[in-house]
Formats: structure tokens, sequence, C-alpha cells
């Protein structure tokens, strides 16, 4: 018997006992939405995120327009607010997205405890743009948002497309020298519009 299926029947013949995972109760919290909006806001802000909410969804495409105006190139992935960057799909690499200054996503929910969203692959076009762009712009509506992780884990499904991810704040990091670095890896800047309808 050679040395390596020594190794690999001593491997075998030592295998733990298969358990099944416990089944974890969860009790939802139940907080008014006024609370949940507010702690997301400071969550969020605490972690270097501006939380903006407003009614009338317009503004947001006039915002849009002017810094297209200004010769700036902005994605906008939402119909809702004006034309859409139809450029936009999931076959461009990062060079072809390299240039993109400010990018408007939309989000699903929210979640207070993190001031974290939820993002699907459909809903981002490109898996890059929320990580390529310089400044990134989410979407959501206000009632959207929920106490906490195990909500959010709840309402999401994560085999419904190839990609989704929970994004909290722009990119940072304090690895070299303890020193904070904003958009090290990703957005400099998180805008979050809370939409109230």
């Amino acid at each position: 018997m050679s040395s390596r299926e020594k190794i690999l029947g001593a491997i075998s013949s030592n295998k733990p006992v298969f358990i099944e995972s416990p089944v974890v109760e969860i009790d939802r919290i139940q907080i008014e939405p006024a609370t949940a909006l507010a702690q997301f806001t400071q969550t969020l802000v605490s972690i270097g995120g501006t939380v903006v909410q407003i009614s009338d969804i317009h503004l947001i495409g006039d915002e849009i327009k002017k810094a297209r105006d200004s010769g700036k190139y902005v994605v906008n992935t939402l119909p809702f607010l004006g034309e859409v960057n139809e450029e936009i799909n999931v076959s461009l690499d990062a060079t072809a997205l390299e240039s993109v200054h400010q990018a408007y996503i939309g989000a699903t929910l929210g979640v207070a405890e993190n001031g974290a969203v939820w993002i699907y692959e459909s809903q981002m076009k490109n898996r890059l743009l929320p990580f390529i762009c310089q400044h990134l712009v989410i979407c959501m509506r206000s009632k959207d948002i929920v106490p906490t992780m195990h909500e959010a884990y709840q309402q999401i499904d994560v085999f419904k497309e190839g990609y989704g991810v929970f994004l909290a704040g722009p990119s940072k990091t304090a690895d070299i020298e303890q020193s904070l670095v904003i958009g090290a890896h990703g957005a400099r800047s998180l805008l979050v519009y809370l939409i109230n309808e």
C-alpha cells in the first residue's frame, strides 16, 4: 500500500458522524418602520454613506441629466429615472466600465442593523458596475427596510439569480498603516435615495 493510499484510507476511516444542522428559531423583531428607517440611516451614515429621503423621483432624474450634461459618464439602470444606459450588459469587462463616474442602481431591500442593501445581479446589469464606478447611487423604497439580516434572508431568494450582494457604505480599508482610505477597492461614495411612496 502506497503512502497516498494510507493517507486516504486514514481520512476515510476517521470521518466525523453526520449531524443534522440545527433548526434556528428566528423571532421577528417588531419595530416601527420609522425606527427601522432611523436606524438604517444612522448606521449607514456612521460607515461613510449618505441617505436622502425623497418623494419626487423626478429630482433624481434631473440630477442624472445635469451630471450627464457636465460630460461625466453617468450610468442609469432604472427606467423610472429616465434614459437607461442600454450599453451596460453582462459581457462588458473592467476596461469597458473603467470610465464610469457615477452609477444609479436599484436595491431590493435595506437592513437597519448594519446599513446594508441587497442588490440582485439583474439590478446592477453588470457585476462590476457597483464596484468600478467612482460614485454609487442606490435607489430603493423606504418601506423596504427590514430590522435584521435574519429577516433580510427570509425575504430574498439567493437562488433566484447567479449573483447578488449585500453592500454597505463606500469602499474603505485601513490595512495600510492603519490609515482609513475611502475608495481603495470600490466606489468612493455611496448615496442611498429612500423613496417615500
